[in-house]
């Protein structure tokens, strides 16, 4: 089954822009069909550097290879070959011209060699996960638009703890829509992972002791949702600290796990602060904790991180295609009062966002929110609890429970 792609309007419009479209994201998230798709009334053609010959030619004789392509070209898995990010560089002096290379790539271009420095200032870069909600579902959702209006606009639902479950299990991978039961994912899981870690982490890095990995993974899956802490991941992983950070590296450029930095006024502060660390499919996650649906039920600590894992996910995926910027942290004092998600709009209005799994909520669970309106002063907006329940719940002035389901069934604005 197809999936409309929401990025795919951004990607267009950057391809009349730009010299060079670069799309980013997991391995199998869908970024050949948004490529095609944006390129589809052209005939641009297609070339692929998981085929093998085509990957053997490249390498050879990079000059050779971009100076016969017909131009323009949608080149997939680019990070496999960097010896032609240099002639691309001189063919676009020499050609300058929106939408000539159109590339995908199953790693962050700021670990593949040259690339950054080659393309600067000829490239736009696009991110893309793995389906929101309102992909799968067909229907574009609004629910940024909507809780940044001064009068935002929700809807309730028969949403219940049961539902959450079942789309954290199946998480937004286009292959996994189709797969009905946990073995079947189960099996797909295994078969990703083994990929990521015998192939593209070959492609980026020949690194010992790559067995190692699996307990690198084990360990994050351990600890998501929570502060990083290398020095409790090398000493559940069993990896030395400088072989870990590479490693830990690694995974992230993969497109396996997401870090979600810390919020604080000063901007330098940001980037020494410890982000929060979460994996970019529920499934996978699941996958390495051994947890099918039954046992993640049974589980309520687990089941909030993977809730917070997941409705981060959401968010993440909406901020991409969302006409402002968004960006997207965590809120965590120094008395270690924290709020899960922090919202921060291009006009400077701030959100904060609590993931709660139980079906009722109390005005408990909106004690952060006084934290964060006191250190955020004039910016904050207002804070929201998403819950497993389906009622639209106001808990004072700018204070709101929403049921999680609020992410996906709010529609954009007309």
């Amino acid at each position: 089954m197809e999936y409309q792609r929401f990025l795919l309007d951004k990607v267009s419009q950057g391809q009349k822009r730009s010299p060079v479209i670069l799309l980013v994201g997991a391995r199998q998230s869908g970024k050949s069909f948004v490529m095609k798709a944006a390129a589809k009334e052209q005939h641009i053609p297609y070339r692929t550097f998981d085929n093998l010959p085509t990957l053997v030619s490249a390498k050879n004789d990079p000059v050779g290879f971009i100076r016969t392509l017909q131009k323009p070209v949608i080149l997939d898995e680019v990070q496999r070959v960097p010896e032609l990010f240099l002639p691309m560089k001189e063919d676009i002096d020499q050609n300058r011209i929106a939408g000539r290379y159109m590339l995908t790539g199953s790693a962050n271009p700021l670990v593949v060699p040259h690339l950054a420095d080659s393309l600067a200032g000829r490239m736009l870069l696009y991110e893309l996960y793995p389906l929101s909600q309102g992909e799968i579902l067909g229907r574009k959702e609004g629910f940024l638009e909507q809780a940044f209006s001064l009068e935002p606009s929700f809807k309730a639902s028969h949403f219940t703890k049961t539902h959450l479950i079942e789309k954290i299990s199946r998480g937004g991978n286009p292959e996994l829509q189709g797969l009905e039961n946990y073995a079947e994912r189960s099996e797909w899981a295994d078969s990703y992972l083994s990929l990521i870690l015998q192939k593209d982490i070959q492609d980026l890095a020949q690194i010992e002791g790559i067995s190692q990995l699996p307990n690198l993974l084990l360990a994050l899956s351990s600890q998501v949702g929570s502060l990083l802490d290398y020095g409790n991941l090398a000493k559940d992983s069993g990896i030395p600290m400088t072989t870990l950070r590479r490693y830990f590296q690694l995974l992230h450029s993969l497109f396996i796990i997401h870090t979600l930095p810390s919020w604080s006024k000063n901007l330098k502060k940001r980037m020494v602060k410890s982000p929060k660390v979460f994996f970019v499919d529920t499934v996978i996650l699941l996958q390495l904790l051994n947890l099918n649906e039954e046992r993640l039920l049974e589980s309520p600590k687990i089941l909030g991180r993977a809730a917070e894992n997941f409705v981060l996910l959401e968010l993440l995926k909406q901020s991409t295609w969302h006409p402002r910027k968004i960006n997207l942290f965590q809120f965590h004092t120094d008395s270690h009062q924290e709020v899960d998600i922090l919202l921060e709009h291009e006009s400077g209005k701030i959100i904060g966002i609590e993931v709660k799994t139980s079906e009722t909520v109390g005005i408990e669970d909106f004690k952060h929110f006084r934290v964060m309106k006191e250190t955020v002063g004039d910016s904050f907006l207002r804070g929201i609890v998403l819950y497993a329940g389906h009622q639209i719940l106001p808990f004072g002035p700018d204070l709101w429970a929403l049921p999680i389901s609020s992410l996906w069934d709010t529609p954009e604005k007309s």
